[in-house]
């Protein structure tokens, strides 16, 4: 079973969707257990960084989900409040991945919306992939480039398109909306 993180963090349902087109079983929960038990855990999000952190540490989700031993997937804003602190509302995060978040200048090229391409890909999450490499991208606020980088994007500069460190996996991208790479992304994930 898999286990999608449930708090104020959109998107879940997508992730489920894409979860259904691989035949793989999930629940949508905030239950330490069912979590806890989990073959793998996916921890999407679209929203605000600060109102998601605040809702993760009500829930005690923020403290949870670094304990996790099985394959963690952050997915968008998943993916950052994994990382050290993040400058969209001087958020802390988990701390899961040494990195800042940090906003995109220019304002008027933001938010990064669309495909885009990834390069320099070092995770089993790209492995046996189609051979594309465009992702379908949506942020304002990105990742630095850190020892835990295992693939980058660059848009305005170059920044961690996703991140590995021990079982923790992470995507600024949306693989559940990147086509069939993105599919293939997903599936890895499962197969971990």
């Amino acid at each position: 079973m898999i286990a999608i993180i449930k708090y104020n963090g959109g998107n879940v349902n997508s992730v489920q969707n894409a979860l259904e087109r691989l035949g793989a079983d999930s629940i949508i929960t905030d239950d330490f257990e069912l979590i806890k038990n989990a073959d793998k855990v996916i921890f999407p999000g679209v929203g605000e960084a600060s109102s998601a952190m605040k809702v993760l540490k009500e829930k005690g989700l923020d403290l949870l989900i670094p304990s996790l031993k099985q394959p963690v997937l952050g997915i968008c804003l998943g993916m950052q409040l994994m990382c050290k602190n993040n400058e969209e509302g001087n958020t802390v995060g988990m701390g899961i991945f040494d990195c800042d978040v940090k906003k995109f200048p220019p304002l008027d090229l933001i938010p990064h919306m669309g495909w885009n391409t990834v390069s320099n890909e070092r995770s089993p999450l790209f492995s046996e992939k189609s051979g594309e490499n465009d992702l379908y991208f949506v942020h304002s606020f990105y990742c630095e480039l850190t020892e835990h980088t295992s693939s980058v994007c660059n848009y305005i500069l170059p920044f961690s398109a996703s991140l590995q460190k021990d079982n923790f996996f992470a995507t600024q991208f949306h693989p559940e909306k990147s086509g069939k790479t993105g599919s293939k992304i997903v599936e890895n994930f499962l197969n971990l």
